[in-house]
């Protein structure tokens, strides 16, 4: 827990991670950056966590961007390792075991755009926004915005985002695939899929993630390769017994993520 980060237990095994910056409209600084590392490393360690929902605070923005404040007088070097550590943390959210769903709720800017692409899910309210304007500061996405952003929505929507600056509403965001879904209550919602999540196999769930995430850019026979492998894994867990089992059984499987 911190002045800028709140973690939150939603039953048994969701976490709630609230960047709490509302009057600056939740944007990133160093003590954020900080605060979330120290956060996922928390998540990690605890062996109930299986889904985790990222929200901003108030009811104005998911995050505005970088504080622009903060780095305006940065120098290339110092420019350099902001980047650097806002890289690493976002890699250690994307590649965490548990789910990872940014519930976004007005703006999703910059790097805040750059955090929810991190997630594995993106939900979106009615009002949220998403966009990479940093040409607008005469600076390129630094949190690895062009690679995430090019990845989700292909290169013609990276480009168009990347070079205009240009926000776009969350129906036109759930058509070029940023999205998946736009909700009404979107951290209500979030909380319900975080639920979803969580009562299936964790440890499948964790290699659903490193099959998907960590092979997007193989050819097919290597990803293939690495998909069976961990499909083979499976079938040395506690989980892939009982999950199947129950099947048998026809009853509701009761997952330890052993």
């Amino acid at each position: 827990m911190s002045d800028v980060l709140k973690i939150e237990r939603h039953g048994a095994h969701v976490a709630v991670l609230t960047i709490d910056r509302p009057k600056s409209l939740n944007a990133l600084n160093p003590a954020v950056m900080e605060a979330l590392d120290a956060a996922i490393t928390e998540l990690e360690a605890d062996s109930d966590v299986r889904a985790v929902v990222l929200q901003g605070g108030g009811d104005k923005a998911f995050v505005a961007g970088a504080d622009i404040s903060a780095m305006q007088g940065y120098t290339p070097v110092e420019a350099e390792h902001f980047a650097a550590s806002g890289q690493n943390t976002l890699a250690r959210l994307a590649s965490a075991r548990f789910a990872v769903i940014a519930a976004v709720q007005g703006f999703a800017l910059g790097g805040g755009c750059e955090l929810a692409m991190a997630c594995d899910l993106i939900l979106a309210g009615p009002r949220a926004r998403f966009g990479q304007p940093e040409v607008n500061l005469g600076v390129i996405p630094g949190f690895g915005g062009t690679q995430r952003l090019v990845r989700r929505v292909g290169m013609s929507h990276a480009l168009d985002l990347c070079l205009t600056g240009r926000m776009v509403k969350a129906d036109e965001a759930m058509a070029m695939g940023l999205c998946s879904q736009i909700l009404d209550d979107v951290k209500e919602g979030a909380l319900k899929v975080a639920a979803q999540i969580a009562s299936k196999g964790p440890v499948a769930v964790h290699f659903c993630k490193r099959a998907i995430h960590e092979n997007a850019d193989q050819d097919v026979l290597r990803a293939s390769a690495a998909e069976r492998t961990l499909f083979a894994m499976c079938f040395s867990t506690e989980d892939q017994s009982e999950g199947m089992t129950a099947f048998l059984e026809k009853r509701a499987a009761k997952f330890t993520g052993a």
